[in-house]
């Protein structure tokens, strides 16, 4: 019996008989084959565009032809905590708490950056799986997701970033580097990414898990255009792993956390909006403080530098409508909405959205102080980022068909990436 049939039957022996799994007021129906969900992160759809007409994404276009394939809305902000929680969630970040990778608790006045599932309020699919007793893993590239994601999770759940590191107690599995075939990768490099996608397959291959979740790095995406060779080879790179999985006999979802942005003008200089400094000048040192939830401990990236800020107030005076106002006015600036309104539009969590939401228009980056970010580190690069509305539009692939009748998004609703648990388990024709 060669392998695909051998992971076939396995997942099919343990699933007979399943009940649904009902996780945040959704079900979700036993996996029939080995389902694989993979975040690409950064993975804007200009990305496959041009790796399609490159000619080097075959087992994508595969999929495009006689799977399915859509376009598909990230949660707000398109950062990417928010985003893989949402995913694994199901839900939108006002049910799961976490609209940020960095945010303000409101009541202490602590800046806290998101290391670890201490602000994820709902369960995730993962863990109601494994607790059901299927057999889960989930791989992200970076170890900040890992402690997110992997939050009551019964079974393997490790980073690219701290492979080395992993232990049978903390993770679920040891000897990553044995089973991969190399030790942990560069946390700023392509690899970070292609490390997960390898670690999938393996453990397809000698694991067998019903359920596995593969969220990768973005780092190709900050670097290089789409069109760019490196972009192109990295894509080339990332299809031959999904060529693999699907011949181990695995069902694939694949959405995005969020697009990606030029975010430089024609000289090469970061295109930047600092608020921080603009209020400051307009009202006064300490009368606002915004805070950039982009913020996590990979600043080489983007300088803490996205699409999206929040605005706090710290004093009665100036009222929010005229600190509104004055935002509102500034060149750059696409959006700038009251808590309430956000929290609305955006499904947000009320006590962790500052009083004034801003979204910065395409190409635009926004920040607080000058002083704040350090562009150093982007070593003469442009200044490619995300955050806002214009990095809201992702890919949504599906190795496999639907079934007849099935409507995406359903009941009117556009597609949401965090759709894809759901169509990938209820929908898919196997």
């Amino acid at each position: 019996m060669n392998k695909p049939d051998r992971i076939l039957t396995a997942a099919a022996s343990d699933r007979d008989e399943r009940l649904p799994v009902r996780v945040n007021g959704r079900a979700y129906a036993w996996p029939k084959h080995a389902a694989v969900v993979i975040c690409f992160d950064g993975c804007d759809p200009a990305y496959i565009d041009a790796a399609s007409a490159a000619g080097a994404i075959p087992a994508i276009d595969r999929m495009r032809r006689e799977g399915f394939s859509a376009s598909a809305l990230a949660a707000m902000p398109t950062f990417t905590n928010p985003n893989n929680v949402s995913i694994v969630c199901g839900v939108a970040p006002a049910v799961h708490g976490v609209s940020g990778n960095f945010y303000l608790d409101r009541v202490t006045g602590a800046e806290i950056m998101m290391v670890d599932a201490t602000p994820v309020r709902a369960p995730t699919i993962l863990a109601a799986f494994s607790q059901a007793g299927a057999k889960v893993a989930a791989v992200t590239a970076k170890d900040k997701l890992r402690k997110a994601l992997g939050h009551g999770l019964d079974g393997i759940a490790f980073s690219a970033e701290k492979a080395d590191e992993a232990t049978d107690a903390e993770n679920g599995i040891s000897a990553i580097g044995a089973l991969v075939g190399r030790g942990a990768p560069d946390q700023y490099s392509a690899d970070l990414s292609l490390f997960v996608l390898d670690a999938g397959i393996r453990l397809l291959e000698t694991r067998r898990p019903n359920l596995i979740y593969l969220s990768l790095s973005d780092y190709v995406q900050h670097k290089h255009a789409p069109d760019a060779p490196e972009a192109i080879a990295f894509m080339r790179a990332v299809d031959q792993r999904l060529a693999s999985l699907v011949a181990l006999g695995a069902c694939l979802g694949i959405v995005a956390d969020h697009g990606m942005n030029d975010m430089a003008h024609l000289s090469g200089e970061p295109n930047v909006v600092y608020l921080g400094d603009l209020l400051d000048a307009a009202f006064g040192a300490g009368a606002t403080r915004v805070i950039c939830p982009i913020t996590d401990p990979f600043v080489r990236h983007h300088g803490a530098l996205g699409g999206f800020v929040r605005v706090h107030l710290q004093r009665t005076e100036p009222s929010s409508t005229t600190v509104l106002n004055f935002i509102r006015q500034i060149p750059g600036v696409c959006m700038a909405i009251s808590r309430e309104e956000a929290c609305l539009r955006f499904e947000l969590p009320e006590d962790r959205e500052g009083d004034i939401a801003v979204v910065g228009r395409s190409g635009v980056a926004l920040g607080a102080h000058a002083r704040d970010h350090d562009i150093s580190q982007l070593a003469g690069e442009r200044l490619r980022s995300h955050g806002g509305l214009a990095e809201q539009v992702v890919p949504f692939i599906l190795s496999h068909p639907l079934k007849a009748g099935r409507v995406e998004g359903g009941a009117g609703k556009p597609l949401r990436n965090y759709d894809v648990f759901s169509v990938l388990l209820n929908d898919v024709k196997v």
